[in-house]
């Protein structure tokens, strides 16, 4: 009964919409809107307690779309914003990188060109008040951080800071500005002729940000790419068609979509794109889905390059936003995604949402990440790539023509502890932020970082007794089994902070068992073109 009269209530809104009241005036419609009016003031006149309909109307919408499918959603006015700010490709605040440090707040690097840049804030600072409220001390979350660095383009914010060297508090306001959101992460030269492209969504700055990395890599001398597509959940449909536009000809399709009421709409590459004949490798896992199985399955269904990883995540319906009266929205699934060859890129979700949640894990108990072997697919799902003929198969997420297995040789309970209970992050600031002056005279490139610089065993050490206090319990045969990894991690990290984002992914490839695949295959031409013609 209280189900029934949630979604009543929340339909009543829809129902008596004027667009409602034309399509169904003078038929069943005037009979069932009818229906859903008597019931509301049944309830406003007889229901037992009060009903606050605010609440009642969200979770009714939130009810209705549980029953459709995984990806139709409910977000709130408040929310709304927050969820868009990655895909828009900005923010609106003071622009820094920050992290929280023995509950104080430290500026781990400005953001190059923003306005804290501007004024001379610089990485290692450590901001005590804001806007004459102390802030250090207080149990600061990053939320609180927010609420009070943000805001509105042109306001102003006044913070205090101390800085290593100097004896009393430095002050700074700073008008607060449009911050960039990155959506690539990295891109540098592997050697003298592949380049390496890692993006971490599909936003509306996805495409600009890339085409900045291309011409900068084939000024370089990069003829081959590897464009790594590993983690990513993927973003606007936009932006997935114009990467993929940069690899096919004129004229080649890149996807379409089509659903009950949304008629088949055909994207195909408008014109001549930047990189439509070197050798490219895509990387892809089971992370990877949306957009970026949109760009995969275009590049695999043409024979444009090829695919290494495990198969994507299977994410192939069609959101499309529809605003509410307050500012909340519904993302409502309207038509499915194919790929060229006519595969359909979603996974079922026939056995409901909770079944759904826990493919990867599935995936995971019966041997899918790890052995190529365990992978089934129904040969009605069969289909050929366009170019050679070779087999792909539909029914949910692209698998990889070159299959790399999980590594969890190096995996204990001990690493991912560290990682996910934030000590890892917490032991690289801190040893940054007492060594940073001698870090960045002893390596003035990245170059003679990588080369020179060691995790010794003090390092290590440190972290271990981080993690004690943190309430990790030491385990000395877990530790010593992650320890390169946790070396190379905890390096990464220190190369992010000192130098560019994208040095993190310089040190972390190296031990990255795709990326070492795909540099293998693109060193010998004759491989590449065997692999990609192989049926």
């Amino acid at each position: 009964m209280k189900q029934f009269l949630l979604i009543v209530l929340t339909l009543l809104q829809f129902f008596a919409s004027p667009v409602f009241a034309q399509q169904t005036s003078g038929g069943k419609g005037d009979i069932q809107l009818y229906k859903l009016q008597l019931a509301t003031q049944m309830i406003s006149a007889y229901y037992v307690d009060s009903v606050d309909r605010t609440d009642l109307v969200e979770d009714a919408i939130k009810g209705m779309l549980e029953d459709l499918d995984p990806h139709s959603v409910y977000i709130t006015a408040k929310d709304v914003q927050k969820m868009n700010e990655p895909l828009k490709g900005n923010f609106e605040g003071i622009g820094v990188q920050f992290n929280i440090l023995e509950d104080t707040l430290m500026v781990v690097n400005p953001i190059p060109g923003g306005p804290s840049e501007d004024v001379g804030v610089m990485a290692g600072d450590r901001i005590i008040y804001i806007d004459d409220e102390m802030v250090a001390g207080i149990g600061l979350s990053n939320q609180m951080v927010f609420d009070r660095l943000r805001g509105d383009k042109g306001t102003k914010v006044t913070i205090k800071i101390k800085r290593n060297g100097t004896k009393n508090l430095l002050e700074f306001t700073i008008t607060r500005d449009k911050i960039p959101i990155f959506s690539l992460d990295a891109a540098y030269m592997v050697n003298n002729h592949i380049g390496y492209i890692k993006l971490n969504r599909f936003g509306a700055t996805t495409h600009t940000e890339f085409m900045t990395a291309m011409r900068k890599l084939r000024w370089e001398g990069m003829s081959d790419l590897i464009l790594d597509l590993q983690g990513n959940g993927g973003g606007y449909l936009k932006a997935a068609i114009d990467i993929a536009d940069e690899f096919l000809e004129k004229g080649k399709v890149i996807v379409y979509t089509k659903g009950i009421n949304s008629p088949k709409q055909v994207f195909s590459a408008s014109r001549k794109g930047e990189f439509e004949n070197g050798h490219l490798v895509v990387l892809i896992d089971e992370a990877s889905a949306s957009a970026s199985e949109i760009v995969t399955g275009a590049i695999q269904d043409h024979d444009r390059g090829l695919v290494v990883g495990r198969r994507s995540f299977g994410k192939g319906l069609v959101q499309r936003p529809l605003s509410l009266p307050d500012g909340s929205e519904m993302r409502l699934t309207s038509s499915r995604y194919y790929t060229p060859t006519g595969r359909l890129i979603q996974k079922s979700y026939e056995e409901g949402r909770k079944k759904y949640r826990e493919d990867l894990i599935n995936r995971y108990n019966h041997g899918e990440l790890s052995s190529e072997d365990s992978i089934h697919f129904p040969e009605d799902k069969l289909y050929t790539t366009l170019k050679y003929g070779r087999k792909v198969y539909g029914g949910g997420g692209i698998m990889p023509d070159v299959f790399i297995p999980i590594d969890t040789s190096e995996y204990s309970s001990y690493h991912r502890n560290i990682v996910a209970k934030g000590v890892m992050n917490k032991a690289v600031l801190s040893f940054v932020d007492k060594n940073r002056e001698d870090l960045m005279s002893k390596y003035e490139a990245f170059k003679v970082f990588d080369e020179q610089f060691q995790v010794d065993d003090l390092i290590l050490k440190e972290l271990q007794d981080l993690a004690t206090e943190e309430g990790i319990e030491y385990n000395d045969e877990a530790f010593k089994r992650s320890q390169l990894a946790i070396k190379d991690q905890f390096k990464a990290l220190v190369a992010r902070d000192i130098f560019e984002n994208g040095d993190f992914y310089r040190i972390i490839n190296q031990r990255d068992k795709a990326f070492r695949a795909a540099v293998k295959i693109l060193e010998e031409e004759s491989v590449f073109e065997q692999k990609l013609s192989e049926r």
